[in-house]
């Protein structure tokens, strides 16, 4: 089983490609939700980056087709996260926190040490 540093849900920031700083200020990255995480192929798929046009068919009698935009997956590898509470992009840590006898193991921001939901 492959596991990945993002979760959906998480904010993340493109770290290359051509969204890295094309459609902003120079030295400032694209940021965006995680929609949805495929760990078997390596992917996520980021809210508002890499957009496609996609040629739909209609589905049944009466419903249109068309063009259509829609996000298109990116390799994990390519985004970091960026940490909620120093509001930087930053590396994920690991460590176990007990609470009430139960040990758990919870992702931290390795800038800030802050643990990360």
């Amino acid at each position: 089983m492959n596991s990945l540093h993002v979760k959906k849900g998480d904010t993340v920031v493109l770290l290359t490609g051509k969204y890295k700083d094309k459609f902003s200020k120079p030295g400032v990255r694209k940021t965006g939700k995680i929609v949805a995480v495929s760990p078997k192929e390596g992917k996520v798929i980021v809210e508002g980056i890499n957009k496609v046009k996609k040629h739909v068919k209609p589905k049944r009698q009466g419903e249109p087709g068309g063009i259509i935009e829609a996000e298109a997956a990116v390799y994990a590898c390519k985004v970091q996260l960026v940490c909620p509470k120093c509001d930087k992009p930053t590396r994920v840590g690991h460590k176990f926190e007990e609470k009430k006898g139960e040990t758990k193991k919870v992702r931290v921001c390795k800038k800030c040490n802050a643990t990360i939901n």
